[in-house]
């Protein structure tokens, strides 16, 4: 089937079965029943995992036709928030990392939406520096057992399964004894709280494990070896916020640029001239994006450019923001438009923040883009148990 076949048919499918009124980012129990019913009908007909691998439950197709099927869902609203963190960073470390069994088992649930995934990096004590965490795993005579508390956990309510990243040696420097597993969300000692902001929604949530029992075979790659199987994560995550995938983003703009065309009076020149300067941007973030899902797809992998493009659209996002403030003034916040603008507006702090800081993503390009000296650390050779890291005393 040729390119623009294959676009007039998923423009078909879209007006059959997708919304374009906005959904709620946070779902309840019946839209997240709805939002799993929708992603098995997306996978049925072919557009659930296009670039994923065929033998693992993806259609095996090429970045043509995902980049396509995106730029037809631009005009609408698909209801697969809660799937984001497992089709943007657990699914793409299990493709990279997991075993065959992992793969048969995760993949295919995950991308028809019977499974919903989330990530479980983050603690109270090791936000920016992930290595820092402490949640601990000791091993058994049959797996593992795990305590400890994660934080800011999107979708956790909602998940079933979750990429988990502990301590399992403290004897060692703190980035070399993490070790990464698939954990199941509703194991005995499991607590899931969700943290309510002050719409009243759950955004994140709180986790507690209180001796969770992981089998020997949910281990992701080798033990001791979690902070390469993190960085993997962290690239997909990355990737996957900058191009829109994560954190319910929309594909190449995430500010709604038509709303606030609409909205602004646009016969001002120097009105015009800042919407071009917010076009020029995002489809530059969006060619970037493009660029380095062409590279992966090819083989090459982009490494710490994945943090170039997770810092231009924090960047992006706040520009976005700070013009629509300016441009629209007060209806800008206001809820006339689905508040379209208003989400995104107070989304653009939290892209700043989540799957790494600008300040940290900036450190990363010096060092492993650029070669510029790293900064100084103090931490690097001491055993993680001599550190007073975190909430540790």
């Amino acid at each position: 089937m040729d390119l623009e076949e294959y676009r007039r048919q998923a423009r078909s499918w879209l007006e059959a079965n997708a919304r374009r009124s906005r959904d709620e980012d946070d779902p309840g129990a019946d839209g997240v029943a709805a939002a799993k019913a929708f992603m098995a009908d997306l996978y049925d007909a072919g557009y659930s995992g296009i670039s994923w691998p065929a033998e693992w439950g993806g259609q095996g197709l090429s970045q043509a036709e995902e980049r396509a099927f995106a730029e037809e869902a631009k005009d609408f609203t698909l209801p697969t928030y809660v799937f984001s963190i497992g089709l943007g960073m657990c699914g793409p470390t299990l493709v990279d990392l997991g075993t065959p069994g992992q793969k048969a088992r995760h993949l295919r649930p995950l991308l028809r939406g019977e499974e919903i995934w989330c990530q479980l990096f983050s603690e109270p004590g090791a936000g920016s520096d992930v290595a820092a965490l402490q949640t601990r795993a000791t091993e058994t005579e049959d797996g593992w057992v795990v305590s400890g508390q994660k934080v800011w956990t999107s979708v956790a309510q909602h998940a079933d399964w979750g990429l988990l990243l502990t301590r399992t040696d403290v004897d060692v420097p703190k980035h070399k004894g993490l070790s990464m597993f698939v954990v199941d969300m509703h194991a005995p000692g499991v607590t899931v709280r969700p943290l309510r902001d002050m719409t009243g929604r759950a955004h994140f949530n709180e986790i507690f494990f209180d001796d969770v029992h992981i089998p020997a075979e949910n281990l992701v790659g080798q033990v001791n070896d979690g902070w390469n199987c993190a960085v993997t994560t962290l690239l997909h995550e990355r990737l996957s916020i900058s191009s829109g995938v994560g954190m319910g983003g929309q594909k190449d703009n995430p500010v709604a640029f038509e709303v606030l065309r609409h909205t602004v009076d646009t016969g001002d020149p120097l009105v015009r001239d800042q919407l071009v300067e917010l076009y020029i941007r995002s489809r530059a973030l969006a060619l970037f994006n493009q660029r380095l899902a062409q590279e992966t797809k090819a083989g090459v992998f982009p490494g710490a450019r994945g943090s170039a493009a997770k810092l231009l659209l924090a960047e992006l996002s706040m520009f976005q923001a700070d013009l629509a403030t300016s441009l629209a003034g007060p209806e800008a916040v206001a809820y006339e438009d689905d508040g379209r603008l208003a989400g995104a507006i107070s989304l653009a702090p939290a892209l700043a923040l989540g799957g790494g800081t600008n300040e940290i993503m900036r450190n990363i390009i010096g060092d492993r883009v650029l070669n510029l000296p790293p900064e100084p650390r103090v931490d690097k050779t001491v055993p993680f148990k001599d550190l007073k890291t975190g909430t540790r005393q």
